[in-house]
């Protein structure tokens, strides 16, 4: 079977830019860099403040006298929203070439708040849509994520969409039941899990549909800003990645960047 040693290996010629140019490229691409982490902070922020706003006003009712309202009321899950459990299609289906619906297997493709594109199906069963929220059902339960396109969910998510169309009030009250969702962290098994039924039986508080309008008012556009700016940190990723090595080789120069 052929194959490559160190000595052949290092006797391969390669084009190495002079440290002036390295140091060039290094500095023209660390403004991307900075533009992307300047981005992540302001997203991170936003959803601080969304989180706070929800606890202030569904939790500890603070604009409320601190006390739940008379005409708000204790429901479930299921009184508010629609939960869609995961199906993995069959295996045969699976593949990396963008062939077919998006794919999430499980928690293992999301990322701080939006999903990973990895894998497709050409055979998706159970689907979620743009802005659903995507939670992991299989340990450690209660992760979350939001769609970002429609997507194949597989075993280890559901779905979870608002049905009144609130998606922000639904999110954020997913976030503040992290706690409830903890408890079937292995509890009373070595692997930790939650059924459709269960998910769908979680506590919640409903409160009138003036006031949660009044909070999507407020935190739908915080969240449209966190979906802007990630798309712009995939534009600005996307770029610095095909960049460095157009870079790196020479086909490309700072100067050239400059001029454009």
């Amino acid at each position: 079977m052929p194959s490559i040693n160190t000595k052949l290996l290092s006797e391969v010629p390669i084009q190495i830019p002079s440290l002036e140019d390295q140091q060039a490229i290094a500095d023209t691409l660390s403004v991307l860099d900075d533009r992307i982490e300047e981005k992540r902070a302001i997203n991170h922020h936003l959803e601080q403040m969304a989180q706070a706003i929800f606890k202030s006003w569904f939790v500890d009712f603070e604009p409320f006298g601190g006390e739940m309202p008379s005409d708000w009321r204790e429901g479930t899950l299921a009184d508010i929203a629609s939960v869609t459990m995961g199906q993995s299609p069959d295996g045969s289906s699976y593949n990396e070439s963008g062939t077919g619906t998006v794919f999430y297997q499980g928690r293992t493709d999301f990322g701080s708040r939006f999903p990973t594109r990895r894998l497709f199906t050409t055979q998706p069963k159970r689907l979620a849509i743009d802005g659903d929220i995507l939670v992991s059902v299989r340990a450690p339960v209660g992760d979350l994520n939001v769609a970002t396109e429609p997507c194949c969910l597989g075993r280890g998510l559901a779905g979870i969409k608002s049905k009144s169309g609130n998606q922000s009030f639904i999110l954020y009250t997913m976030f503040a039941l992290k706690q409830q969702l903890d408890m079937f962290n292995g509890e009373g098994t070595v692997f930790g899990s939650i059924n459709k039924n269960d998910m769908a039986a979680l506590s919640v508080v409903i409160p009138t549909d003036e006031v949660v309008q009044q909070f999507e008012s407020i935190v739908k556009p915080m969240d449209a800003t966190i979906r802007n700016n990630f798309d712009e940190i995939c534009h600005l990723q996307a770029t610095r990645d095909a960049l460095l090595p157009r870079l790196m080789s020479g086909e490309l120069s700072v100067t050239d960047l400059a001029a454009k």
